[in-house]
């Protein structure tokens, strides 16, 4: 797996290095692993953000958890929402959106 300095810092802030969802899909120096994990990383900050909205902090619906599940299922296909357990953060486990091999 390659690692770089880019990689590392998307893995700590997402939307610091890529500026939507899709751009991570279209990085070339990421692999498909890469893609997955920093997707995965976004969606629990966004999943934060949307509980933080829900709870009266202020802020904006911008949409961004949608777009990201929609950027992992085209990664990882379908994502099995029927197998998740609520969660106030609405995320995922990892073992709902299962590689494609």
């Amino acid at each position: 797996m390659i690692v770089n300095d880019r990689y590392e810092k998307a893995l700590s802030d997402p939307s610091d290095v890529f500026e939507t969802p899709e751009a991570i899909l279209d990085d070339g120096k990421l692999t498909r692993e890469q893609k997955i994990e920093v997707l995965r990383r976004w969606e629990y900050n966004a999943a934060e953000e949307d509980v933080a909205l829900e709870e009266g902090m202020p802020g904006d619906e911008t949409g961004l958890l949608r777009r990201i599940m929609v950027a992992l299922g085209t990664l990882t296909g379908p994502i099995d929402v029927d197998h998740t357990p609520p969660s106030k953060q609405h995320g995922l486990p990892q073992s709902s959106a299962k590689s494609r091999k």
